[in-house]
């Protein structure tokens, strides 16, 4: 069992989270670890100690933004329309990478995984899958998409956000129109994935 931080080891894990999230937001998860100490008012040691790997960082900055897609699809559930709870909640996904440049890197790439990671995105596909059912059933989806299409999205979304960013809901509005059952043509069959020899 570790010990618990001191109360100056927890301002500083703070303040690093702070910097962290700041400077991801705008400048992306590029940014320089000796930035974020400055940033924070600590040691580049200091930081470190708190967090050895950049991932543990990217991590503890981007678990609160994980657990908002698991809030939004949560609230979609609960939605009286099923398409709209459908619609709000990629909006909402979507709005969280406008905002946050690290967020929007971090959705087209994919979290560090761990087993919090991991357990934070079996909640929120689990939901998400749900959302999806409802919508379908409610005949407002169209039958023949699955949660993995909504990849086409986030990643579709992850580069409007880099080249335009006011035009992400534009992208949005383009893209929920395929997904909606009226007018829906045929999909073609997914490719199966390339398996490295």
């Amino acid at each position: 069992m570790t010990a618990p931080l001191r109360a100056d080891a927890l301002r500083n894990r703070a303040r690093l989270l702070a910097a962290a999230r700041e400077l991801f937001a705008s400048r992306g998860l590029d940014v320089p670890m000796v930035d974020i100490a400055r940033h924070a008012g600590v040691s580049n040691g200091t930081l470190y100690n708190r967090f050895p790997a950049r991932e543990d960082l990217i991590e503890a900055v981007f678990a609160d933004r994980m657990e908002k897609l698991v809030a939004l699809a949560d609230r979609a559930l609960r939605a009286d329309d099923p398409w709209e709870g459908f619609a709000s909640y990629l909006a909402g996904a979507c709005e969280l990478q406008a905002t946050d440049r690290g967020f929007n890197q971090i959705a087209a790439r994919g979290m560090p995984q761990t087993p919090a990671v991991r357990e934070l995105r079996r909640r929120g596909l689990a939901a998400v899958t749900e959302v999806m059912a409802r919508a379908q059933r409610a005949g407002s989806l169209r039958p023949d998409v699955a949660v993995d299409d909504l990849g086409f999205v986030i990643w579709g979304v992850s580069r409007t956000v880099e080249a335009a960013p006011g035009a992400w809901r534009r992208h949005l509005a383009l893209m929920l129109d395929g997904f909606r059952t009226e007018g829906a043509h045929p999909l073609p069959d997914a490719e199966p994935p390339a398996h490295s020899a």
